[in-house]
């Protein structure tokens, strides 16, 4: 049934109109069953954990509003917590982690890595036969420079500072971190795959902060190396990237990676999408705060998208994940306006 999953055509570079959309966190705390769920499971490492609750959340956007794809409820940092790595999340302050050390890399530990994740495994497993036959699933990762980030500041912080420190003060350490990340979050996502992932994500959240050079560095290279491991093994199912804001640093993003889509931030000009949108397929990118604000601001914002990228092979998504206080019934509207659109 893959060929009715328009999601996966888009992704192979066909133009589908209306295009097909979901929304970054799509499952989270704007809805009330999540928040009902959330206060069950106890913690949210549990929530990520218990497949009965993964699965759960993961379904609920899809039975209100039938998205076109869903994406595995996780969190990225579970790659390091398998890894080895203390990991909570505070109310109010999000992931706590002790800082990992350069002399502490050397020391993760990656023989019960997929032990550890086996629950997210057995939550893939059980979501594409609980999903409609046409919706994509999506499973994912955090790219290593954005996973490494919280690793080594223990929290997230506005630029990254003691991250892109650590890189031009230890860079031996700093690369061994991401080649290990690369690795095991490469393995992650090929046991995705086998346990029934359709496509993949790679969220690269802070690559935005990094010069030129970094971010070839610290960006693209781990990421390439993980498209090309999963390739190895998976070479037609397709992969995004989200390299969020990388501005003009988008224009070498695909084809120095190997990803077939390119998450774009809202902060990107159409223009530049279009741009991008021809070398393949684009997802995105309306503001988030449009859809928060409704009425004439959500309707200009997805007429703007849809009359610059519909012609081409386009995921329509936010430009970055929902925030908690948006309305549902806006997000009722985005559909409708996106669903009902015409050429």
């Amino acid at each position: 049934m893959s060929e009715n999953r328009t999601v996966l055509k888009v992704l192979r570079g066909e133009a589908v109109f209306p295009p097909p959309l979901w929304m970054m966190r799509q499952a989270g705390r704007y809805l009330p069953e999540y928040r009902a769920t959330r206060k069950r499971a106890g913690s949210f490492l549990d929530l990520c954990y218990d497949p009965d609750f993964a699965v759960e959340v993961t379904l609920q956007p899809i039975k209100r509003f039938g998205f076109d794809a869903s994406i595995l409820f996780s969190d990225i940092l579970v790659v390091p917590h398998a890894l080895g790595r203390d990991l909570r999340f505070e109310e109010g302050r999000g992931p706590v982690l002790t800082p990992i050390t350069a002399a502490e890399i050397g020391l993760l530990k990656t023989e019960t890595f997929h032990v550890n994740l086996e629950p997210v495994y057995e939550t893939v497993r059980r979501l594409r036969t609980s999903l409609p036959r046409e919706t994509t699933l999506i499973g994912f990762c955090g790219a290593p420079w954005t996973v490494a980030t919280y690793m080594i500041a223990g929290h997230g912080t506005p630029d990254q500072a003691p991250a892109r420190l650590f890189a031009y003060r230890e860079p031996a350490a700093f690369r061994s971190l991401l080649d290990i990340l690369a690795e095991q979050s490469a393995a992650y996502l090929i046991r995705q795959v086998e346990a029934g992932a359709d496509a993949l994500q790679i969220f690269d959240s802070w690559s935005g902060v990094l010069d030129e050079a970094s971010f070839r560095t610290f960006c693209v290279a781990p990421v390439a190396k993980i498209v090309s491991r999963v390739r190895e093994v998976y070479p037609d199912v397709p992969i995004i990237g989200f390299p969020k804001g990388a501005g003009a640093n988008y224009a070498g993003y695909r084809g120095e990676t190997g990803v077939n889509g390119l998450g774009l931030d809202w902060t990107v000009p159409l223009e530049q999408a279009r741009q991008l949108q021809a070398g393949g397929a684009v997802q995105g990118n309306l503001d988030p705060l449009r859809l928060v604000a409704g009425g004439p601001a959500l309707a200009e914002g997805v007429d703007a998208i849809l009359g610059k990228l519909g012609g081409g092979p386009l995921i329509f998504n936010l430009g970055h994940g929902i925030t908690p206080e948006t309305p549902i019934p806006h997000v009722e509207e985005m559909v409708r306006l996106v669903r009902e659109a015409k050429r």
